[in-house]
């Protein structure tokens, strides 16, 4: 009897798992397929190399005619290889996948979409950055990434562990627009890139996370300690141990308050439900906070 519960629990499991993958699937088709658009509608055909090696992929496709796609993998593939070895095979393995699905809805969609917008380039910098934002965002609500970058900044970061994740980001974002200044021969190219990010990241923001530039998480948990170890290690935010106990089922737990901001609620969010799937989140608006990592308060 036990061993046939445990084997009807373990074809659900195989059945929500698959379902899940699939759901993913979908969203990262749909994600990239906005993001390769925004590439081959709007960044080629104007000369702007957002950032990332999709933008590297730009410049040097404006050098010799190699498709985007298969530029922007062979630059994935090399970061990728290191990822695997210092970070992990779960991170990497998915982040490949979505790192091919991108690179082919690229090519794939400059075949079958060969419409090219040349006029206002300041229209087509907002646009762009409005389709690459909703693609990202698409693709992370789904646990991946679209590589370059993203990864790139992870390894820098073993490298530097004193420098955020989104200065790496940045930083990185910031070589690219300059060679593409170089290479296009215009600053304004770059300009346009910039705007493209900035555009991009509040949309990113915008569907994460809603408009609050900082969030609450309360979250309940029968495994708070290591829980809370693993925010404070692995993020740069503190976390509250609150003990409650259930008005109806009389049990105690404890519960975690942490306040993060808005491009951090993702990771974090993710990193409890691996240590405790079984977690009861909330997360709410903070309008404002006063603090050390935050709004510096008036004697600061």
């Amino acid at each position: 009897m036990k061993k046939t519960e445990s084997s009807s629990l373990s074809k659900k499991e195989k059945k929500k798992r698959a379902f899940d993958l699939a759901v993913d699937n979908i969203f990262w088709v749909i994600g990239c397929v906005l993001y390769a658009l925004a590439i081959n509608i709007f960044n080629v055909p104007n000369n702007i190399a957002q950032g990332g090696f999709s933008g590297l992929a730009i410049v040097i496709n404006y050098l010799s005619k190699l498709p985007v796609g298969a530029v922007n993998l062979a630059l994935n593939i090399p970061i990728l290889i290191l990822a695997w070895i210092f970070i992990g095979k779960k991170f990497v393995a998915k982040t490949l996948w979505v790192t091919v699905l991108l690179s082919a809805a690229i090519d794939i969609t400059a075949v079958l979409v060969p419409y090219e917008y040349t006029g206002d380039k300041l229209l087509a910098s907002i646009f762009s950055g409005a389709l690459l934002g909703a693609g990202v965002a698409i693709v992370a609500a789904r646990g991946a990434t679209t590589g370059g970058t993203d990864v790139m900044s992870k390894l820098l970061r073993l490298v530097f562990p004193h420098m955020s994740y989104g200065k790496l980001v940045m930083l990185s974002d910031m070589v690219v627009i300059a060679v593409s200044a170089i290479v296009f021969r215009s600053i304004e190219s770059a300009l346009y890139a910039a705007i493209v990010i900035f555009v991009s990241s509040k949309v990113i923001d915008y569907i994460l996370y809603g408009m609050g530039k900082s969030k609450m998480l309360m979250v309940i948990t029968e495994k708070s300690e290591e829980i809370s170890h693993a925010i404070i290690s692995q993020s740069p935010r503190g976390v509250s141990i609150v003990p409650v106990t259930g008005a109806y089922t009389k049990e105690e737990k404890n519960m975690l308050v942490c306040v993060l901001r808005s491009n951090e609620v993702s990771s974090v969010i993710k990193l409890i439900k691996s240590i405790d799937p079984n977690t009861f989140t909330i997360i709410t608006e903070a309008n404002e906070i006063i603090g050390k990592g935050f709004k510096p308060t008036i004697n600061e």
